[in-house]
């Protein structure tokens, strides 16, 4: 009679689990406890599972989402819980007074324990990107149209809808509405945000800067009184030239950059110049747009002759020497062997 073999029995491997509790970083009060979380979470499917916790109750369980499988909510709602807390609201950080983790930062990654205790900030009420630029952009474009067609009650009965005589004051109209027309395109079909959304009182910041100084300029421009630049023709053709140059410039960074990185993507590389003349500044600054950016207003301010547009152009100057500035010290941390020879955005001096 044959012997029956023994079936050999599969060990399962054991699955470590995390646990993750949330705590409100002011007040220190638990406001969830995640448990049964899998170490390849990551901080955007812990946001999305925090939530859900909207509909827990205390001491019961959800169910695991159908797109990961994280854990479930063993704790349920503070009284402080506010139900508008979507995940691009939420910062998560591993200190209350940190910087807020990343999106695509993975649990098991992180210096915690199989317990780990994040902390929880609210970023405010969010919109997107595309909307705050498409909105502060078309802004300065149609108001500075206003004043160039002369509508009623800006300049005076008599010169409703009437035309300048100067060359410049129509050049003028024409490089402005094509700088916005230019960064609305970019906006829908070049940039790629590596944030979803920004605060929304941003977009109330940001409008009145573009929005007042766009009325401002454009009022002294487009006036029945304005008087063109003081070395006529030559200083326009001068100011023209630098204009377009660091349009094509600005256009070409952008594309530049679009291409390094991959449509869904967050991946940050070193930016290189490519064959395009006007990538080379990438060689000296390590923000070439904003380089190209502030040229294009010198020249616009020269063109005109115009103190608004100038003090325009200082204040966007000294806003994007900021913003190349963080840039610059993020590439320095990020990337060893980043180019040293770069400046953020002036080469050889700031």
């Amino acid at each position: 009679m044959p012997v029956p073999h023994k079936i050999a029995k599969k060990h399962k491997k054991a699955v470590l689990f995390f646990e993750v509790e949330i705590l409100d970083a002011k007040t220190r009060e638990k406001l969830c406890f995640l448990d049964k979380v899998e170490p390849q979470a990551t901080i955007a499917e812990i946001k999305n599972l925090f939530t859900k916790t909207r509909e827990c109750r205390p001491y019961t369980s959800i169910p695991t989402p159908t797109w990961a499988s994280l854990g479930t909510c063993r704790e349920g709602l503070s009284a402080h819980w506010n139900p508008q807390w979507y995940p691009a609201r939420q910062s998560l950080r591993l200190d209350p007074k940190g910087k807020s983790l990343k999106d695509e930062d993975v649990l098991q990654k992180l210096p915690v324990g199989t317990t780990a205790t994040l902390f929880f900030r609210d970023l405010g009420a969010q919109i997107s990107w595309v909307t705050v630029f498409l909105t502060e952009y078309a802004g300065p474009l149609f108001i500075y149209l206003l004043f160039y067609f002369r509508v009623p009650f800006i300049y005076g009965h008599k010169y409703d809808f009437t035309s300048s005589r100067h060359t410049v004051v129509h050049l003028a109209c024409i490089c402005h509405s094509s700088h916005y027309v230019k960064r609305l395109l970019e906006t829908l079909f070049v940039h790629r945000f590596s944030h979803g959304t920004m605060p929304l009182r941003n977009i109330f910041k940001n409008c009145t800067y573009y929005w007042g100084f766009a009325a401002w300029m454009a009022y002294y421009i487009n006036h029945p009184l304005y008087t063109p630049p003081t070395y006529g023709a030559q200083q326009v053709k001068l100011a023209l030239t630098i204009f377009v140059i660091c349009q094509l410039g600005n256009f070409s960074i952008h594309m530049a950059l679009r291409d390094l990185r991959p449509a869904g993507s967050k991946t940050r590389k070193i930016p290189y110049p490519t064959k395009n003349p006007f990538t080379w500044l990438f060689l000296l600054v390590s923000c070439p747009n904003y380089t190209y950016e502030v040229g294009s207003w010198i020249g616009f301010a020269i063109m005109t002759q115009c103190v608004p547009v100038a003090l325009f152009s200082l204040v966007g100057f000294t806003q994007m020497t900021i913003w190349a500035k963080g840039k610059h010290r993020s590439y320095l941390k990020e990337f060893r062997d980043y180019p040293p020879l770069r400046m953020p955005i002036i080469p050889f001096l700031l």
